[in-house]
C-alpha cells in the first residue's frame, strides 16, 4: 500500500471515528440531561401531590385531586398496600398497561411497554388518614422520543456531511506529506541514471520537518559530491606522484640492462636512484594510508602530560637524526608544566614541521614557546627559502608543491603539510605560518587550554 493511500485511509477513519465518538457523546449527554428533567418535573409534581394528598378530608374526591396533578401525556394512581389500585387518572390509554409494583422506597424507572417509552416513578406515602400507600406517576415520552429521532437524524447527517471535507483534507494531507518525498524520490532516480550530484528545489519561506528533509538532501548531495571530488583528485594525483618515481626506476633499469652490466658507474647511479625512489614511494604511500585512516576517524587519547620533557625529547631526537642545532627557547613568563593531549600525534606534529624546516634551511632552527591566558604557542622558525605568499593558503593541500624540483630535491611527497593538519584538527590546535622569500618561514602551533 502506497504512503499516500495510507495517509487517505488512516486519517480519514480517524477523522470519521473522532467525528462518530464525539456525536454519540452529543446524543448520550443529550438523552441524559433530557430524562434527567423529564425525572426532575415528575418528582416535583409528586412532591405537590403527597403534600395535597395529605391535607385531604373524607368529603375530598381523590380523582379530582389527582386530575390536577396528573402529567399531559401520562397519569397517577395511587395504590394500596396489596397492591390494588384505589384511584387512577389517565389522560393517556398507553399508561394503562403499565403493571402496579410495591414499592418502599422511591423509584424510578424508565420502561418501552408496546413500543412506547415511558418514565414512571413510585413514592412511598401516607394518606390523610393516615394508612400507607403508594403514589405512581407515569409520564409517556413521546416528545421526548421525537426531539432523540430528530437528534439522531441530525447527528447522522452530519456525519455524512462531514465525510466529504474529512476526504478532501486527507487527499490534501497525503498530496503535502507525500510531494516532497516523491521529489525526492524523482531526484534520486535521475542521480542513479546521470550520475550527477543533482539537488531538489526549496522554497526558504518552507520551515517544518518535510523542507527541512529536501535542505538535508541538498547538503548531504552537496557532502557526497565534495568527497567524491576530493577522492577522484586524490586518486589522480596519487597517480601522477607515483607514476614519477616509477618511471625514474624504469629508465635506470632499462639503462642497467642495456649498458650497466660492464659498468660499475652506471651500476652504482642506478641503484642509488633506484633506492632514493622507492624509498620515496614507500614514505608517500605510507602517508597515504594515514591520510586515508584520518579521514575516517582519528582516534585521540588524551592524557596529562608533563610539556617541556616532551619538546626536549622531540628536539634531542631531532639532533641526533640529523645532526643539526634545533634550539629552544622558553618565554621568561611560561608557567604551564602539564597539558592534556595526545602524547604521540603531538610528537608526531613536531616532527613534520621540524622536519619541513631542517630541509628547507641550512642553519639552526628555533623553537620558542610562549603563553597566553587561553593558549600555549610553539613557534618553529628557520632561516630558509621561505614561501611565496600565494601560496601559503595552499601549503596543506595533498601533493601541493610550492616548487616540484625544490621537493624532488628534499625528497617531499607533498603530503606531510596534509598529515599535519589533519593531526592538529585532531588535536584542535590552531596553525599558523608567517613567511618571507629568503628570509625564512615560522610555523606557530596555538594549543588551547583545556
Amino acid at each position: 500500500m502506497k504512503l499516500k493511500t495510507k495517509i487517505h485511509l488512516y486519517s480519514t477513519l480517524l477523522m470519521l471515528l473522532i467525528l462518530v465518538i464525539t456525536n454519540v457523546g452529543i446524543y448520550y449527554i443529550y438523552s441524559q440531561n433530557t430524562y434527567e428533567t423529564e425525572l426532575q418535573q415528575l418528582r416535583t409534581e409528586s412532591e405537590s401531590l403527597v403534600h395535597a394528598i395529605s391535607q385531604m378530608t373524607e368529603s375530598t374526591n381523590p380523582a379530582t385531586v389527582l386530575r390536577a396533578y396528573s402529567p399531559a401525556n401520562g397519569g397517577v394512581r395511587i395504590v394500596n398496600t396489596l397492591g390494588e389500585i384505589e384511584v387512577a387518572v389517565n389522560t393517556t390509554d398507553q399508561v394503562v398497561a403499565v403493571k402496579v409494583e410495591s414499592v418502599t422506597e422511591e423509584i424510578h424507572e424508565v420502561k418501552t411497554i408496546n413500543g412506547t417509552k415511558m418514565l414512571t416513578l413510585s413514592v412511598p406515602i401516607i394518606d390523610g388518614s393516615g394508612a400507607i400507600t403508594q403514589l405512581q406517576i407515569i409520564q409517556v415520552l413521546t416528545d421526548v422520543e421525537r426531539n432523540l429521532t430528530e437528534l439522531k437524524l441530525i447527528l447522522i447527517s452530519i456525519t455524512l456531511v462531514g465525510t466529504i471535507p474529512i476526504l478532501i483534507s486527507s487527499i490534501v494531507l497525503g498530496k503535502i506529506v507525500t510531494q516532497p518525498i516523491q521529489k525526492l524520490i524523482g531526484t534520486m532516480k535521475r542521480i542513479q541514471n546521470s550520475g550527477n550530484y543533482e539537488r531538489i528545489k526549496t522554497k526558504d519561506d518552507r520551515k517544518d520537518e518535510l523542507a527541512h528533509l529536501e535542505y538535508t538532501f541538498n547538503d548531504t548531495m552537496k557532502l557526497l559530491e565534495r568527497n567524491y571530488k576530493k577522492q577522484e583528485q586524490f586518486v589522480s594525483d596519487a597517480s601522477h606522484e607515483l607514476k614519477t618515481p616509477l618511471t625514474v626506476i624504469e629508465s635506470y633499469a632499462s639503462l642497467v640492462n642495456r649498458r650497466g652490466i660492464s659498468d660499475p658507474k652506471i651500476i652504482q647511479e642506478a641503484t642509488q636512484a633506484i633506492l632514493e625512489e622507492s624509498v620515496r614511494m614507500r614514505d608517500m604511500i605510507e602517508q597515504m594510508l594515514q591520510l586515508a585512516r584520518y579521514d575516517e576517524e582519528m582516534v585521540i587519547s588524551r592524557q596529562t602530560i608533563e610539556l617541556l620533557p616532551v619538546i626536549n625529547q622531540t628536539l634531542r631526537s631531532m639532533k641526533q637524526a640529523y645532526h643539526r642545532k634545533f634550539n629552544l627557547i622558553i618565554d621568561p613568563d611560561f608557567e604551564t608544566i602539564t597539558y592534556k593531549t595526545d602524547e604521540q600525534k603531538l610528537k608526531q606534529l613536531l616532527f613534520i614541521f621540524l622536519d619541513n624546516a631542517r630541509k628547507y634551511s641550512e642553519d639552526e632552527i628555533d623553537m620558542h614557546m610562549t603563553e597566553t591566558t587561553n593558549l600555549i604557542k610553539i613557534a618553529i622558525t628557520d632561516r630558509g627559502i621561505g614561501i611565496p605568499k600565494d601560496a601559503i593558503p595552499h601549503v596543506f593541500d595533498r601533493f601541493y608543491r610550492v616548487d616540484e624540483a625544490r621537493n624532488r630535491k628534499t625528497g617531499g611527497t607533498g603530503l606531510g603539510l596534509s598529515l599535519a593538519k589533519e593531526i592538529a584538527k585532531g588535536l584542535q590546535i590552531k596553525l599558523v605560518i608567517e613567511s618571507d622569500i629568503d628570509a625564512g618561514t615560522t610555523v606557530t602551533l596555538e594549543l588551547p587550554k583545556i
